[in-house]
Formats: C-alpha cells, structure tokens, sequence
C-alpha cells in the first residue's frame, strides 16, 4: 500500500493542479464576475466542489476505469439569471441527467444514445467551442458575459480598434496557439501543467521588474478582482442563495449525448473494454448525488478528446492508474476546497484566458478540422451550421437546425439513391416448377409479356417517383401495340419498409395498367409485415388486377400457370391436361385477350410448341404417352424402343399428402409422373430459405439419386393426387442385363432431362 501511494503522489500533484485550472476557468465561464455575480466569492468553489463529488463517486466504484477522474461538464452553458435561479437550475438540471442515466443503465439502454447522428454531436462540440473562444474574449477584455451573445458588429469593432482591449486579449490568444504548437512537437504529459504554471512566473518577473502596482494592473483587468473571489463565507456560502425552480433542459439534453464521446474514446485510449451501461449508472449516481448537493453536473473525462497532451489520460501515465490515487486526489481536492479561492486574485487573466481559449480552439479543430476528410459534404455542411447557429442564437436552436438539415439532406440524399434494383422481361428468370420441355419453349417465347421489377431500399415519397416513372413508361412505350405486356410483377423482398406516399403511387399506377389490361402483381411481402401492412391500408390489395404473393417463384408460377391456361382455353379443350401447382384463381387474363395482339401471339408461340402433346395426348397408350412427353424433346427416339422400356416400369397412384421420400432415404428408384403435382423441398442449411421445386406430368422425379445410388436430397410429396410410373432399381438393373443398350440410351435421356431441370433451378435460385 505503500509503494502504490508514493507511486502515486506525481499522478495526485498533476490532477490537482488540473482541476485547480479547471475549476478556475469553469467556474469563470458559468459564474462570470460581472452583474449580479460580481462581489460573489465562489466562481471556482462550484466546479471544484462537482470534482470532489465526482471524483469520489467514481473512486469508490462507480466507474470501471481504476484512474477515473471526475469534473464539470466542459460543455455547459452559461446563464445570465438571477442568482438563485441560476443554483437551482443548475442543481435540479444536474438531478434530472443524473435520473436518466441511472435508467439508461439499470434497463441497460445504453446503445440508445448511440442513435443520435454523430455529425451532430460534432457540431454541437464545434459550437461549445465557439462559446469558449467568444468567452475567452470577454474574460480577457473583462467584458460583461453577454458582450457576445451573440456578437454584435460594435462589440466586434471595439474588440479590433481599442488598444487596450487588444492588448488583453492577443496575449492569451498567443499563449493558447504557442501551447498547441509545443503541445505538437512535445508529448511528454507534464508540458500543459508545466507550461501553465510558468505564465504567471513570467508575468510576475516582468511585474516586479517593472516595478508595476497590483492594485492597478487589477484595476486595469490584468488580475481578477479580489472582491469577486473572496467570500466573506465558506465555501458552502451557495446554500444561502438556493430558492426558485427551474431546470436547463437544454443542458439536460446536452449531458445525456455527452457519455457516448467520452466513454467511448477513453476505453480505446486506455485499450480497456468498458460496459457503457454500468459508466451510464455511475454517471448517474455522480450526478444524483452532486444535484441533490446543490452543486452542477459532472462527468466522466477523457481529455484526449478536448486537449492534444490528452492531461486525464496522463494522469494514468504518471501513475494514476489505481484507486489509491484517485481516492488521494479527492482529499486534496476536499483540502483546496475548505482553504477557498483567495489566491485566485492573484492569478493573471491571461492564464485563465489562454486556457480557454486552448479549450475553445481545439475544440472547434476537433469539429471542423479533424472531420474534413472523415464526413461526406453534407454532414460537414451540417456540423458548419449548427455552429454558426448556436454561436448566432443558442444551444437549443443549433440542435434543431442541425436536426432540420441532417433530414433535409437525409431525403435529398436517399431520393437520388436506386430503388429499382432490376428489371427485366419475364422469360429471363423462370420459376422452379418442373415442366415438359414443350411447356418450358411456349412459357420461354410468351414470358416476354412480364415484366419484373426487383425494388430495395425504403419507398418513400422521394424515391417511389422514379419508381411510379418506370412502371409507367412500360406501359406508355411506343412499341406497346407490337409488344404488350401482360403482367407486371414488382419484388419487394429488399424492401424495408414503404410509407403513404409510396403506397398511393401504386393505387395511381394500378389505375393505368388496368386500363391497359395489365395485371399487376406484388411478391416478396408478408400480411404482417410493414410492407403488407402498409399497401393493404391503401387497399391496393384488393383492386381488380391486382395479386401478391410472397415470393418471387410464387409469382412467377402463377404467371406462368396463366399462360398456359390461357392457350388451353384458346384450344376449346373441355378440361385442362395437365394438373398445374400453386394457386388455381381464374384472373381474367382470357377475358381480355379475344382478338388482341396477346391472342394472335399465344397462338402462334403454341402452335409451334406444345401442339404436338395436344394431339399425341389422343393417340398414344400409358406409358408410353408420359415417356414421349418426358423425353421427345431432348432426343429421337425409336417408338419401339420406348414400348419395349414401359415393360419396366410400374404404375402408382398417390394420394394428396403421401411423402415418397425424405432427406437421407435410401433411393428406391426414380419415377416419372403421368398426372398430378410431386413437390420437391430443398433445405441446404438453417441459415437459407428452402427452395421448392413442383414437378407435373411428363418430368421425372428423384432421377439423379435413383441412377446414382445416392441418398436423398429432398423431401418429396404429393400435393395434388397423382399417377406415377416407378422404374424400381431392381428393374433398373434387369434391364441393364436384358437390353444394355436400350438402358444405355435411357440412361443418356435421363441425363439430359436432369441437365435441363437442374440449370432452371440453379437459374431461378440465382434470380432471388
């Protein structure tokens, strides 16, 4: 214990001698000595007594860092009231931050005040510094406080023309900008309180030499006047003075966004990791007890942050970096406290002026200079304003400003970002349902009547224009008549959220498509999603022409099971020959299509692709029917050949909801479907969606495995009662031995209806 307090007395000078500048310069700022605070002897007391409050609170284990220093907020703002509004708005300001942090911290919502924009916390830091220069002005002029608040061009002209007041105020300045410049080259961290300490050394050798009177110097503003800092009374005189309420909410807003900078920078200054929520509770408490006191707001410090010599984080350095020295710390400060500020008549103007104005500088370089190549244009432009707000009215109305433009920017900016992230006709990206080949040709060719629009972002009113601008030019083309579009699918699975404005531009487009006969369907949203919510209160949902789905595939089945329906009801066929998957809702399309270019088009595309099947459908016997429609497309094939494979093959009849097989399942062969729907679920890990593939009549099933040998890859069931035909594996291996090129040949078939199913899959899985 010892050692660690021997080791520790250079760390306890250095913070003393820190938070007597501190307190002094603070205490200037919030209890300047003019007006009704003039013969008031405690400008210093105030601040120095928060520091004990601080201090103690934080040694004693309200803070996770062992060398914690407490102080007075740097950012507070001054007050020109009458005395005891000032104390009791100060106390009670200090009251309310403490009860917010202590909440933040027990409901451990600490990651909340990292919310607001920190290019606004900049500026507010950039116009705090502002303050601080302009108060390091009327300090060293001895100007009353409110000489510039706001600066007036009398005050400003006074300031450049008066010799006298030159000579006041140039001095500090010249010290503040020589201090940075030593500070600079020199890191050593005794150079600021050495270089604060010899000041007032020199200017009391020149005093003597000269032979100057105090008396006059003081008269003259070059010392502080002894009837403002001698009390007649202790230092507990303020008690004396508490009486109305009123609370700063202003500075209440200020101190809650003040933890996120300091706490923050000092863990990574100290490589020390830090739990935000428990600082928020000894912020609180530091506070808590500090207001009900009577006393200001406090603070973790991190001077790194305020000063380039980083003084709170050398005080770790010179061995302050335990809780002995912070507890030694308190008790000198309790020592210099009960001793009083008498002294402080005695300290040169010029010191406390320049180190305002060093706080004052490097807080305004922290703003405007250090962040000029880490912000975009618009956050710096933000961060200028608030500044010359607060400096031109107040905290408050700098804030706002700030707030006003960082959203004027916000929408001017996210207005020019893309919310049409793609877009392209329909045949480029099918769906996964396993189709004939004849089916895939006709749907390939009539799909370029679709067209999808992949949207991302938020849709509000600055973005959705674009959007309402390109739904409409697809309709308005002057190639509308030769190439018209039927259905148009709008994806909004990247889209996080769309407001009112969005959600009315699509009632306005959906009264355009419809006039011209184009369904417009919504995919990628959920009925209990914000998305959903938002476009069923407008109603769209449930407009004529109108479908949605939840996803892309969902639509693009639909769409594509209208197509072909449409041309089997072109054909007068009294029932549909195939069973399609998904939702079987009858849209209209038919009704609109009766001598338009649609029709011909249809027509046309079918009778060069699935007309064949229309027919063979009426002449050939099971199975041989189901192999011709399987397997004609991808070779030609010896009808004979094909009669000669059905002897191998078994039919089954499956019933809505029989599972065939599951993941892992050992492959009992593979089967090709006469009617029905089989539906296939990929899941391929937790972490992905599972992918669904329909399978109708004339496409295989389980093909891959069932020739591999290979376990099961999918789970397969019946969605819609079906007919199969099963070539088992001992029949497989039967006619291996029987007819080696006959399987040989079917085996190549099987393949290449495999290559074609697994490059649609992989090409609809790539689309999403």
């Amino acid at each position: 214990m010892a050692k660690t307090v021997i080791s520790s007395i250079p760390a306890v000078i250095f913070g003393t001698l820190l938070n007597i500048l501190d307190g002094l310069s603070y205490g200037m700022i919030i209890f300047p000595a003019s007006g009704v605070f003039t013969y008031l002897g405690w400008n210093g007391r105030i601040p120095i007594f928060q520091s004990l409050v601080s201090q103690l609170v934080y040694t004693l284990g309200g803070s996770q860092f062992s060398g914690a220093n407490g102080s007075m907020m740097i950012e507070t703002v001054h007050v020109r009231e009458v005395i005891a509004t000032t104390l009791v708005a100060f106390a009670l300001s200090s009251v309310l931050t403490g009860l917010t942090f202590l909440l933040l911290g027990y409901l451990r919502l600490g990651v909340i005040i990292g919310f607001f924009p920190r290019h606004i916390l900049v500026g507010c830091i950039g116009g705090v510094g502002m303050f601080l220069i302009l108060t390091g002005l009327t300090v060293s002029t001895r100007l009353p406080s409110d000489a510039l608040d706001p600066p007036t061009w009398d005050t400003v002209h006074y300031l450049m023309t008066n010799a006298h007041a030159l000579g006041q105020w140039i001095p500090p300045l010249v010290l503040a900008i020589l201090m940075r410049v030593i500070t600079s080259r020199w890191k050593h961290q005794l150079v600021f309180p050495i270089y604060f300490l010899v000041i007032p050394v020199v200017f009391y050798v020149i005093v003597i030499a000269a032979g100057l009177d105090l008396d006059r110097l003081r008269k003259d503003g070059w010392l502080f006047d002894s009837a403002g800092t001698t009390g007649a009374g202790g230092w507990y005189e303020f008690y004396t003075y508490l009486g109305e309420s009123v609370s700063r909410h202003d500075i209440v807003i200020f101190n809650i966004l003040h933890p996120p900078l300091n706490v923050p920078a000092l863990s990574v200054s100290l490589d020390q990791d830090i739990d935000t929520n428990k600082e928020l509770v000894g912020h609180g408490l530091s506070n808590l007890i500090s207001g009900f006191l009577g006393s200001v707001y406090a603070c973790l410090l991190s001077r790194h942050r305020i000063m380039l010599m980083s003084p709170r984080r050398s005080f770790y350095r010179v061995g302050g970096g335990n809780r002995v020295a912070g507890l030694m710390l308190a008790l000198v400060t309790l020592l210099i406290l009960m001793v009083g500020t008498a002294p402080v008549a005695y300290i040169p103007v010029v010191v406390v002026g320049a180190l305002i104005f060093a706080l004052g500088f490097d807080l305004v370089k922290e703003a405007l200079w250090d962040t000029r190549y880490r912000v975009s244009w618009t956050e710096y432009v933000t961060i200028v304003s608030i500044i010359v707000a607060m400096t031109a009215w107040d905290f408050v109305i700098g804030v706002l400003f700030g707030i006003i433009v960082s959203c004027v920017f916000f929408v001017v900016q996210n207005s020019r970002r893309r919310s049409i992230r793609a877009c392209y006709p329909g045949n480029a990206a099918m769906s996964t349902v396993r189709r004939p080949a004849a089916h895939r040709a006709y749907l390939h060719e009539v799909s370029k009547q679709t067209r999808i629009i992949q949207l991302q972002g938020f849709l509000f009113f600055g973005t959705i224009v674009h959007v309402e601008e390109k739904l409409r030019s697809i309709v308005e083309d002057p190639n509308w008549r030769t190439d018209p579009v039927r259905f148009i699918i709008v994806d909004l699975s990247l889209v996080a959220g769309v407001d009112m404005s969005s959600a009315e531009a699509f009632v306005r487009v959906q009264r355009l498509l419809s006039a011209k006969g184009v369904l417009l369907v919504f995919c990628g949203l959920q009925s209990e999603s914000s998305v959903g919510k938002a476009l069923a209160n407008s109603e769209i949902l449930v407009e004529k022409g109108v479908e949605h789905f939840e996803s892309l595939n969902d639509a693009l089945e639909w769409t594509e099971n209208e197509y072909l329906g449409a041309w089997f009801r072109l054909q007068r066929t009294e029932s549909m020959p195939v069973a399609l998957p998904g939702r079987r809702e009858d849209a209209g399309f038919h009704d609109t299509l009766a001598g338009s270019p649609r029709e011909r088009y249809l027509r046309d595309v079918g009778s060069r692709t699935i007309v064949d099947e229309l027919f063979s459908n009426r002449i050939a016997l099971e199975p041989l029917n189901t192999l011709l429609k399987a397997f004609q497309s991808y070779d030609d094939i010896d009808r004979d050949a094909l009669v000669r494979l059905s002897n191998y093959f078994t039919r089954l009849s499956l019933p809505s909801g029989h599972v065939l097989w599951d993941v892992g399942d050992a492959p009992d062969g593979l089967y090709i479907i006469e009617s029905g729907v089989l539906r296939a679920s990929y899941h391929f890990g937790s972490h992905t969606r599972v992918i669904v593939e329909s399978m109708v009549s004339g496409t295989l099933a389980g093909e891959l495995t069932g020739l591999s040998g290979l376990p099961r890859n999918a789970r397969v069931a019946v969605e819609r009662e079906a007919v199969v035909w099963w070539l088992g594996g001992e029949a497989l291996r039967r006619l291996e031995r029987e007819d080696a090129g006959l399987a040989w040949t079917f085996v190549r078939m099987v393949l290449k209806a495999a290559q074609v199913d697994t490059n649609v899959l992989l090409a609809a899985i790539a689309s999403r």
